[in-house]
């Protein structure tokens, strides 16, 4: 027995049942034979915690203006191309109203970081009519960054259920590296700390393939989401946005997409193989590094997809990174391209259910609510 096959024999008898140093082993794998027994190793694992299922939340992109500078994003607040924009609630509202006839069931409310008392009355009023519209069964996810502990708590009482804050990097050396001064990883982990004392379910995650990183780096960002115990993971690998400090000078080419792919790849089974039960998404990152990039982060350990019911006419406004696919493509063809895909590779849709994380469910059985 190879000792990759002894490691993954581990990881999917237990959860957490990894060193440090075997993550790291398991996410600097290039040869393509042990890459197949590791995704097949975290496959494993994910069909027995959700079953060949893949839950969908219809991505809105509500706005992008950003007070944040971080170095590596296209609508940071000092990029002056951009053209910003800002839905309003009938626009926003209209979206739910696509996502809900796609049948997808839940949705995910993004924009820029924003701080205000303007901005958070906004979203909560949002919050309660989107509630109200739904009788409560659609599943809310807000990604809209730091915000002080009251905030949180008034938007999961107007009805939000889960919330994606990215650290990007566990390590304080890289955070630094890519973020301006004034930039805090310690208050990103410190909103995570709010965010479960409000219960929510937790989303956080990292980009794979940062200038500098390791392997060894991103396993202390599996075992800083098990650290806090979160219930669902977006990760993806970094793609440069010229626009940016950081993006400006890396050339964009096959051999970078391939390879950026691959440790994405691996990121993600890695996770599956360690925490077993969370939510883990197929971002659309993948898909802009390979046209499957996203059937193959589910066969790699994903469970999740984020298609956009964003309005077409603002989405080459929202542009995290470059080469971001279906600019043009309705959420109708979106749904029905993703539908035929998945069941190409014996994957279900979770039509009309919220998906939430298993991981979640556990931690309440175990408290007993």
């Amino acid at each position: 027995m190879s000792r990759i096959t002894e490691i993954l024999a581990r990881a999917v008898r237990e959860p957490h049942a990894l060193t440090r140093d075997e993550l790291a082993l398991l996410l600097a794998q290039r040869d393509p034979g042990a890459q197949r027994e590791i995704y097949a190793a975290a496959y494993e694992v994910k069909v027995r915690h959700v079953g060949r299922v893949v839950s969908l939340r219809g991505i809105v992109e509500m706005g992008n203006v950003c007070a944040k500078n971080c170095f590596y994003c296209g609508i940071r607040r000092d990029n002056r191309v951009l053209e910003r924009y800002q839905l309003d609630e009938p626009e926003i509202l209209e979206a739910v109203q696509r996502n809900i006839a796609l049948q997808y069931g839940s949705i995910v409310l993004q924009s820029g970081e924003i701080e205000s008392e303007a901005h958070t009355l906004f979203i909560e009023q949002l919050l309660r009519k989107i509630t109200a519209m739904t009788d409560g069964t659609l599943g809310i996810t807000l990604s809209l960054g730091e915000q002080t502990a009251d905030t949180f708590r008034r938007w999961r009482s107007a009805g939000a259920h889960r919330y994606l804050l990215r650290i990007e990097t566990s390590n304080p050396r890289l955070y630094a590296r890519f973020h301006p001064a004034d930039h805090s990883l310690e208050r990103r982990r410190e909103c995570l700390r709010h965010l479960r004392t409000y219960d929510y379910q937790v989303g956080s995650g990292v980009m794979s393939g940062l200038p500098g990183q390791t392997c060894g780096d991103l396993a202390d960002d599996i075992l800083f989401f098990h650290e806090m115990d979160v219930d669902m993971i977006g990760m993806g690998p970094y793609i440069p946005h010229h626009d940016t400090p950081l993006g400006r000078d890396i050339p964009f080419t096959k051999e970078y997409a391939a390879s950026h792919l691959n440790i994405g790849l691996n990121v993600i089974a890695a996770t599956r193989l360690y925490l077993h039960n969370v939510n883990i998404a197929a971002t659309t990152a993948l898909h802009a590094l390979a046209d499957d990039g996203r059937e193959q982060g589910v066969l790699a350990g994903a469970n999740v997809i984020m298609p956009n019911v964003s309005d077409v006419a603002y989405r080459r406004r929202y542009q995290l990174y470059e080469n971001k696919p279906a600019f043009d493509e309705s959420a109708e063809e979106s749904r029905d391209e993703l539908a035929r895909r998945l069941q190409g590779i014996g994957e279900t849709i979770n039509w009309n259910k919220r998906g939430d994380s298993p991981r979640y469910a556990a931690r309440k059985l175990v408290s007993g609510e």
